[in-house]
């Protein structure tokens, strides 16, 4: 029988490798599954004021002719494709074409999101703005939301 000598820093990197390997799998996108799509859907920013509400929405790496926002009296639908492009440059004409990529964090293909609004708007009437990939839109309340007063009866009491 042979004498094996202990060496508890094999134990410690033999558990670090393994720790590594496990964020490494963990961190890799084609790991994630079902959860990579939420990447996928803009993040909103919504505010409210007395005469309108606000909505900002992140579409970063998007041209404003690749969104297609569709406003009703109570909710905001906004869909989109953010596509993956690279552009060569040959003999001075410039040509795309698709890029092999060895690490994608970047999210491409179609969104869609629809984001319910807490009081009627004048859907006629709205504003948008895109800037520095925010979308930005004024959503005016409808008159009946700006007027709208609620009369609370307190109940009396004896002392």
């Amino acid at each position: 029988m042979a004498l094996v000598r202990y060496n508890p820093w094999h134990e410690m990197s033999s558990l670090q490798r393994q720790l590594n390997r496990l964020f490494d799998d963990a961190l890799t996108t084609d790991s994630w599954g079902e959860w990579s799509n939420l990447s996928k859907i803009p993040a909103a920013e919504l505010t409210q004021t007395d005469e309108a509400l606000h909505l900002k929405l992140e579409v970063p790496g998007m041209e404003a002719k690749d969104l297609d926002i569709q406003v009703m009296a109570d909710r905001v639908s906004i869909s989109g494709e953010r596509k993956s492009e690279s552009k060569s440059e040959e003999n001075g004409a410039t040509r795309l074409c698709k890029a092999v990529s060895f690490r994608a964090e970047f999210r491409y293909g179609k969104f869609s999101r629809v984001i319910p609004l807490p009081v009627k708007i004048k859907n006629t009437n709205v504003t948008a703005e895109y800037k520095d990939g925010i979308l930005h839109l004024t959503l005016p309340k409808a008159e009946s939301e700006k007027n709208k007063v609620v009369k609370v009866n307190l109940p009396e009491t004896t002392a």
